[in-house]
Parts: structure tokens; sequence; C-alpha cells
């Protein structure tokens, strides 16, 4: 691993961009601290601690929600922002075209995401902060701090967009995981607190850390394993050119839906919270209470990964399709008919794939909420925020693999 390292940084094109992503990473973090004027931080704790959802946009920025920095709002707007776009291109026809005409049809696309970026920005900022009744100022203050968390959310989505263009990786992808992994930092450092001060029991450090390792390394091996279905293309001559005749094969991924189903799952179950937590003292919200801290609340929330995995991998992977190309093709799979017997085979494979793929899925999100229950001790990482560090580090990973290959050196994965 050293030797790949040492490499890896002799390459001069490749050791430019390495540290360019570093330092952008650097500045983003130290922008991560510079506090908008006139907030008050207990009540924003007080609203982290009753709605869930806050909490996950707070482990997201890494602390920089509940410090109230300019960058409270993180890169979630410009998220939001390409989705929105991606579903009008589909409903407006003028999008549409513009998607169709090319490079300059989505350069201008992206400069459209950029404008609703910052609109979005500005909207969601004050109406967080009116809704937590974060600030005692009104009137003026509330236009300060919803630009000044647009100007946050602006900077990010630029050094984002600077990393994916002079850097290495997908930038917006390193600055969500910069995020997580300065939220595990940070609570390392209170826990190591907690500990020399006793209010912190070691043993339940040790067990999430471990836990954390486990769940790293699982992410890790499900991430990278897939299960390839041989293909023999039969040698078919077009005018004087012979084509096929080769093996090759599909590679299905393990888990080829990725974080969706845990980010959906978590978004229904957020979304009664919500609503519920406006009306604090009425039955339904106690009942709802009762509900999250009960066993009941990880078996829907385990049923809902489920579903949506399967549901996820219906929209995502087409075997009838996959079939009909292979058969335009002259390619089989060695055992199986063409037609319909591959198509069906596929989906054979594709439903075993999809119920690991759920069922690790689903134990994996009860994991941190276990251990928080079982020692009393909020655990730093929830499952979707240690899939998406996971993910994003190997997919940089492949990336600097691919520009050492290119100079005749050994990858890391290699």
């Amino acid at each position: 691993m050293l030797e790949k390292m040492r490499n890896a940084w002799r390459i001069e094109e490749l050791r430019k961009k390495i540290l360019y992503t570093l330092g952008m990473l650097l500045i983003y973090r130290l922008l991560s601290v510079i506090p908008v004027p006139g907030m008050n931080l207990s009540a924003v704790d007080q609203a982290i601690e009753q709605f869930s959802i806050l909490g996950f946009m707070n482990m997201m920025t890494g602390g920089s929600f509940s410090n109230m920095t300019i960058m409270a709002m993180g890169i979630t707007p410009y998220i939001n922002s390409s989705i929105i776009l991606q579903l009008l291109t589909v409903a407006v026809p003028a999008l549409e075209k513009l998607a169709k005409e090319g490079p300059e049809g989505r350069k201008k696309i992206n400069e459209y995401t950029r404008y609703l970026t910052v609109v979005l920005a500005f909207i969601q900022a004050v109406g967080l902060v009116f809704a937590m009744r974060a600030t005692s100022k009104g009137g003026i203050w509330y236009v300060v701090i919803g630009l000044s968390m647009a100007a946050g959310t602006s900077l990010a989505m630029w050094i984002g967009e600077r990393i994916t263009e002079s850097g290495i990786g997908n930038g917006i992808s390193l600055l969500i995981m910069a995020g997580i992994v300065s939220n595990m930092f940070n609570w390392a450092v209170s826990a190591i607190s907690g500990v020399a001060s006793g209010t912190v029991n070691i043993l339940a450090v040790i067990v999430i850390v471990l836990a954390m390792l486990v769940m790293i390394v699982a992410i890790t091996y499900v991430d990278m394993g897939e299960r390839r279905i041989p293909v023999n293309y039969a040698k078919r001559v077009v005018g004087r050119k012979m084509y096929g005749g080769q093996s090759t094969h599909i590679p299905m991924k393990l888990n080829s839906t990725g974080v969706m189903p845990l980010i959906f799952g978590y978004a229904i179950l957020q979304f009664p919270a919500t609503i519920f937590a406006f009306f604090p003292t009425s039955g339904i919200n106690l009942w709802w209470t009762r509900l999250q801290s009960g066993i009941w609340y990880q078996v829907i929330l385990a049923v809902l990964i489920i579903a949506f995995t399967y549901f996820y991998t219906s929209i995502t992977f087409d075997p009838v399709e996959i079939s009909k190309n292979m058969q335009q093709n002259g390619g089989i799979i060695p055992g199986i008919r063409q037609g319909k017997a591959t198509s069906d085979y596929l989906s054979k494979v594709s439903s075993r794939l999809t119920l690991f793929s759920a069922l690790f899925l689903a134990v994996l999100a009860t994991i941190p909420t276990l251990l928080t229950r079982l020692f009393g001790i909020s655990a730093p990482f929830g499952a979707s925020s240690v899939l998406i560090a996971v993910s994003v580090a190997i997919e940089t990973i492949r990336q600097v693999e691919a520009q050492m290959v290119i100079r005749h050196h050994k990858g890391f994965l290699g």
C-alpha cells in the first residue's frame, strides 16, 4: 500500500490534482466555522433533538447546521435543484429540447441549476430559522441570515465544481463525505473528553468504533462485489469483416441500488414525525414518539427499505431489454436459450441479488439505533452516511487507479 501511495505521489499531474482537492476541501471546512450573526444556538439544538430530519442535515454538514455557520445548508439545495431540473426536463418541452442539444444545452441547464440553488438555499434558510425560532430578531435580519447561508451554499457549489473539474473525484460527493467524516471526528473528540471526565463509558466507545469499522469493511466488500454472468458472442460476417467470436460477462453488482432505499425509507418515516412535531401535546404525536422508541419502528423501517430496494431495482434493471440486445448481437449465456429463457434467468439472478441487498441494507440501518439503545450514547453515524462515505471513497480511489494504470502503475485495488 505504501509503495502504491508513493507511485501515485510520483506522478506530477496526479500529485497536483490530489493537492488541489485537499486544498479545496480545507477551504470548505474553514468556511464551515464562520458563524451567521444573530442566531440562538440553544433553540437550534432543541429543534435538532425534536426533528430527526434536522439531525440528519447536521450530520451531513459536519456540524455546520447546529453551529449555524454560513455552510449550514451545505450542498443540499444544489442536490434538490438538480433533481427538480431533471424532473422538469422530462415535463417541460423547452428544457427537454435544451437537454438534447448536447454540451451547450447541458451547460445552459447547469446554469439554471445554479440560479435555482441560490433561491432554494435562501428560502430554506429563512424558513428553517423562522420555524426553529432560532433568532429573536426579525425583519431585515431574516434577509441577512438568508443571504449569508445562500452565499455559503453558492461557495460550496463552486468548490464542488472546481474539484470535479481540476481535482480528483466528484466534488459534490466529496463535500458530503467531508461533512460526514468531520461529524465523526467531532464525536471522537467529545467521546475522548467524556471518557477522560468519567461521564462516558469507555466500553461503549470501543464497541461503537468497532461496529463502525465492521460496517465499513462490510460495505466495502458488498460495494465491490458483483456476480458475473458469462456471455459468448457468435462470429458473424458483415461485408468483408468478421465481428464477434468473443467471450465477455454481464457484471451485476451485489448492491446495485446504492444508498437510495435508505434515503427513501428514512424520508418517509421522517415526514410524519416532522408534521406531528408541530402539535407537541396531541395524542398522535405522543403515539408516534412512543412508536419511534419501540421495536416496531425499526421493523417498519426495514420493510420500507426492502420494498424500495426491489422497487428501485425494477426501474433500473430490465432483463427483457438486456436479453433482446444480446439476441440482436448474437450473444448467448452458456446453457441458457436465447429470448425468454435468458430474460427469466437474468430476472432470477437479479431477484436473488436484490434480496441479499435488501436484507443487508435493512440490517445496516438498525445497527446505529441498536448501539444507541444498548449503551446510551449516540452513534456518530447513520447507515446512509457510512454508505455514502465509503462509496465516495471507493469511487475516488478508482479514479486515482485509472490515472495510475494509464501510466503503467498498479492501482490500490489491484
